[in-house]
């Protein structure tokens, strides 16, 4: 099973810069991407060793195996979770 986590804060400038690249890429790709503001759900923070955000987490079979921190690019986005799918 594949899940995508997208971490964000209110009032981030690269995190709204970064959301609607999210929405085109679940249009695109017919993924769901979760937005978890982890100060709200602080258990994220240890679990995920976040330390910016935004900070996207590719999920395979419960393991991460695709992180990318600070805005990331559709195209590049698109590519390290079509490998999964």
């Amino acid at each position: 099973m594949l899940q995508v986590i997208a971490f964000f804060q209110d009032g981030c400038m690269a995190c709204e810069e970064q959301d609607p690249i999210n929405r085109e890429v679940e249009a695109a790709l017919q993924v769901h991407i979760e937005s978890i503001n982890p100060l709200k759900e602080r258990k994220y923070i240890e679990e995920y060793d976040l330390r910016v955000t935004p900070t996207i987490i590719i999920i395979k079979d419960g393991k991460a195996v695709g992180r990318f921190e600070g805005v990331v690019h559709r195209e590049q986005l698109e590519d390290a979770i079509r490998k999964y799918l």
